[in-house]
């Protein structure tokens, strides 16, 4: 077997553990939240502001791959739920910013509160040795993923 087909082969069963470890997690999702009655673009809309913090609606449309009227349509009703808000940028009052209320902000504390418990019990389960391992591997991963000096410069 080449080295290449091996590293093939290790990327793939990665990623199947990873899909593994994703429904050991899937199920500690709070009842509430999946009660919170979302869409799934609305959703999105959450998690893209959860992640990425206050967004222009263009940016928040280029996010969903939808056009700007429909993003403004689903972020309307996010913000008639109180979910999102939108504030007019410091800087140019003509930019608009989309962020998530405390509303908005509390559904996705609950999402991230509950995984990281549920991440911390599995966790928890294992040797040191082998957290030691882990962490490495995971640390190795984030920085495959951090562009170096020679990256930003060019």
């Amino acid at each position: 077997m080449t080295e290449e087909r091996q590293k093939e082969d290790l990327v793939e069963h990665v990623l199947e553990l990873g899909a593994r470890i994703f429904h050991e997690l899937l199920p500690t999702i709070p009842k509430e939240v999946l009660q919170f009655d979302l869409t799934m673009p609305q959703l999105k809309v959450v998690l893209l502001l959860f992640l990425n913090g206050p967004m222009r609606m263009s940016d928040l449309a280029a996010g969903l791959s939808v056009s700007l009227a429909t993003a403004t349509g689903v972020v309307d009703r996010l913000v008639e739920r109180d979910i999102v808000l939108r504030e007019s940028e410091p800087k140019d009052r003509r930019v608009v910013l989309c962020r998530l209320s405390e509303k908005g902000q509390d559904l996705t504390d609950v999402l991230w509160q509950s995984a990281r418990n549920r991440t911390r019990e599995l966790l928890m389960a294992i040797t040191i040795p082998r957290l030691k391992l882990l962490n490495e591997a995971l640390e190795a991963l984030l920085q495959a993923g951090t562009p170096t000096k020679d990256d930003i410069q060019q």
